[in-house]
């Protein structure tokens, strides 16, 4: 048994991509496995939030993990700061890890050639540290992670193995587990990048969409010029995409869709991948509905805060010890 973690951020809503990339993994994971699913809302307060809304996006997200068959018998769900020992760990991880390899990271980057750095904080720059301390509180074997979160896996193994060799063995070295299918959902309009709550709303589905909107922007879902329902990423990445969606949600391989629609068109792929994905869909909605007006998700949240704060006192009180920073 291995234990994972794994969080979202709420910043947004979330998307049919976050279903598919992240929380349909989670759900087979928890069966096999020690797991624990954080709402990461210290991450989203790198730039500013509305504070009435940052406590809604929590709770929907908390809702929305249970709604889409995470279980809190299995796996424990938790809110991040709502555990102190993450940022306790945070800054000892800060205090081992060097500027350089902060300057590296590629998000960062990114932000700072389309920003510059007068209007950055300082947790945009040292973010990374805090999920490597995410990571690491829990002694995670494995962390389900999209291919543009894999730099940060990284970060963490390198920090964790350091801390190991100064202060002796601390930390499990996690490594990273990225699933072979719908780990990258594209963008419906632009099928060349990925489906993201910043997408446009025509490219992105979110969970809670109107099911007439939902079946629109399948409908209006950029393909190519061919009529074959056929799945080639490089040549053919918009229909492909559509493929991994429909493979997902309906559990049955691309080689058999592309048998199941060989003599159809793209009209009626897409309908009946729309009918699929609203059935779907509506029928988280209609759980989220029901968890979220519940006094069951606060007693599942209060749980797992529980959980989560008695295994993260237990590993900031040894890695405290190791530095030297308990008086006895």
């Amino acid at each position: 048994m291995k234990t994972i973690f794994s969080g979202i951020k709420p910043s947004g809503d979330l998307t049919l991509g976050n279903y598919i990339g992240a929380i349909s993994n989670f759900v087979q994971l928890q069966n096999e496995n020690k797991c624990l699913f954080c709402v990461v809302d210290l991450h989203a307060i790198t730039v500013p939030q509305e504070k009435l809304e940052l406590r809604k996006r929590t709770k929907d997200i908390a809702a929305l993990y249970l709604a889409c068959g995470i279980d809190p018998n299995k796996a424990t769900i938790f809110i991040q700061s709502e555990v102190s020992a993450h940022n306790q760990l945070a800054w000892i991880l800060e205090c081992n890890t060097y500027v350089g390899e902060l300057n590296r990271m590629t998000q960062y980057k990114d932000k700072v050639l389309k920003e510059g750095t007068s209007a950055l904080t300082s947790g945009i720059y040292t973010y990374p540290v805090l999920m490597a301390a995410d990571i690491l509180l829990y002694d995670s074997s494995l962390v389900p992670v999209g291919e543009d979160q894999l730099q940060h896996v990284e970060i963490a193994r390198d920090i964790a193995v350091r801390f190991n060799n100064k202060y002796g063995e601390t930390f499990v070295i996690p490594e990273h587990y990225v699933p072979k299918i719908g780990a990258r959902i594209m963008d419906l309009q632009n099928p060349t990048i990925k489906m993201s709550k910043s997408s446009s709303a025509k490219g992105c589905i979110l969970l809670l969409d109107d099911p007439k909107i939902i079946r629109k922007k399948i409908m209006s879902a950029i393909t190519d010029s061919e009529s074959s329902i056929k799945y080639d990423i490089k040549n053919k990445p918009g229909i492909s995409n559509l493929l991994s969606i429909f493979s997902i949600i309906s559990n049955i391989s691309i080689k058999d869709l592309e048998s199941q629609f060989v003599n159809s068109n793209y009209g009626e792929f897409k309908k009946a991948l729309a009918d699929e994905l609203v059935d779907f869909i509506t029928s988280i909605q209609k759980r989220f509905v029901e968890i979220r007006n519940s006094q069951q998700l606060d007693d599942i949240l209060d749980q797992g805060a529980i959980t989560a704060n008695n295994i993260g006192s237990r590993k900031i009180k040894k890695v405290y010890k190791k530095v030297g920073l308990l008086r006895k």
